[in-house]
């Protein structure tokens, strides 16, 4: 009883063990089968934030070996991206907080800069040369730029606008890279020429004897055309700048010119005695002319009878305050083109037409848009300094400041000029033989 007593104990003891076993070989499968559960879904995790790429068999890829080597490429791509996780993390978190101390530095300096930007604008917008009456504004100017000789330098011997012919325009003339098609300052000498043609060719017809040039500047057109006519034709240049007056001298000497004579006087007072010249001849002088009509009339006066007049100037649009009044944007254009070239104000060329036919003795009176054929002139001054920048490169800060001013004018000149709102007027004319004197006629008190 003993011996069986003991067998049925170790009987159960040994199914108790067996049971024990079950269990933990039951857990070990159950969490062997939640781990594999676990990878099997990481894995469909990474594949859905991969791309899918199809596997192909080995005829396939026979057949599409571009496809191949698409997956081997991304395969590769993939497994970089995996092992080089942590670095990538570093380098993103790197370069965010050099974006954001970038973002930072532009948020600092953003307003000092806007502010800069704006004061820039307001100096080059306001106005430095306006016309002041009766303090020889004009004149103290083209002392200055006489003296500093930059502007001689691009422009040459003529302060005044070019001519293009049409083919050169459509050939690229006065533009960056058109800039040697026609050359800036030879323009100058066929405007003259052009002018000369149009006018005095025109409506005198045989060589005059003298000529009167109004506004001569540094004399180039005066010694063009005493080079033109030669022996028997004296031309006499007046300015108000005594240096231009020096300085024109000294190039009619240089150049052999013993015809071309240069004096300072006020063209609103000259003291030439009546009809004294065959040829009244005005380049850009008009602008800076406080009183047109004086300006007209007292060139007329000195005009021999059958002389002619002819006036090239820059004007603004014929404008009438019921048809067609200037808009206050224009207002604006127009008054910083008066103040910073110091001009009192402009005219329209239709009203230069007026002012010669309201004397009563001039005939023949026409006027003419020239803008097509000059107004690249305004840019091409501008790439000639492109081209050469050294002269103002080497002439200083004061020099340089003054230069943007001046491209600044010179590129607001040009929307003015191509917008319409100026243009370039001609106006020619001819004194009338026989002039008969009405004494209550204000004009005849000369």
């Amino acid at each position: 009883m003993m011996k069986s007593s003991s067998s049925f104990t170790t009987t159960i003891q040994t199914t108790g063990q067996r049971r024990t076993r079950h269990r933990r070989r039951n857990k070990a499968i159950l969490a062997q089968n939640d781990e594999q559960t676990t990878i099997i879904q990481t894995i469909q995790t990474n594949n859905n934030r991969r791309p899918t790429t199809n596997v192909l068999s080995k005829e396939e890829l026979l057949c599409k070996p571009n496809e191949s080597v698409s997956q081997l490429a991304a395969a590769q791509a993939a497994k970089k991206n995996v092992v080089s996780t942590p670095a990538n993390s570093s380098s993103v978190i790197k370069n965010a907080l050099i974006n954001a101390n970038a973002l930072s530095a532009q948020a600092f300096y953003l307003p000092y800069v806007a502010l800069a930007a704006v004061t820039i604008k307001k100096i080059l917008d306001t106005p430095s040369r306006a016309y002041v009456d009766g303090a020889n504004t004009v004149g103290s100017e083209y002392d200055a730029w006489t003296e500093e000789g930059i502007l001689e330098y691009y422009w040459g011997e003529h302060i005044h606008l070019g001519w293009y012919e049409d083919e050169d325009l459509a050939n690229g003339a006065g533009t960056l890279l058109g800039n040697d098609v026609t050359d800036f300052k030879e323009a100058k000498f066929a405007f003259v020429d052009k002018m000369c043609d149009w006018s005095i060719q025109d409506l005198f017809g045989k060589q005059p004897a003298n000529i009167l040039d109004v506004g001569c500047g540094i004399g180039g057109a005066s010694r063009h055309l005493a080079k033109r006519y030669g022996n028997g034709t004296t031309v006499t240049g007046i300015t108000l700048s005594p240096n231009q007056r020096d300085r024109a001298t000294e190039l009619a000497k240089e150049q052999n010119v013993p015809n071309a004579e240069f004096k300072v006087m006020n063209a609103l007072e000259m003291t030439f005695p009546d009809d004294t010249f065959d040829a009244v001849w005005a380049c850009e002088s008009g602008e800076h002319m406080p009183d047109k009509k004086k300006y007209v009339e007292e060139m007329i006066r000195v005009l021999k009878p059958g002389g002619v007049l002819v006036v090239a100037t820059w004007c603004q649009r014929d404008a009438d305050e019921t048809k067609n009044p200037f808009t206050e944007d224009e207002k604006k254009n127009l008054q910083f083109l008066y103040e910073e070239w110091a001009h009192p104000y402009f005219v329209s060329y239709e009203e230069y037409e007026r002012l010669m036919r309201n004397t009563h003795v001039m005939e023949k009176v026409q006027g003419e848009n020239w803008v097509k054929n000059t107004i690249a002139s305004w840019r091409h001054s501008i790439w000639v300094g492109v081209w050469d920048p050294w002269p103002v490169v080497f002439a200083g800060p004061r020099i340089w400041y003054k230069t943007i001013r001046e491209i600044v004018t010179l590129e607001r000149m040009h929307r003015a000029f191509d917008r319409g709102l100026m243009t370039y007027g001609l106006i020619k004319g001819r004194k009338k033989e026989e002039i008969v004197r009405d004494k209550d006629d204000a004009f005849y008190s000369w």
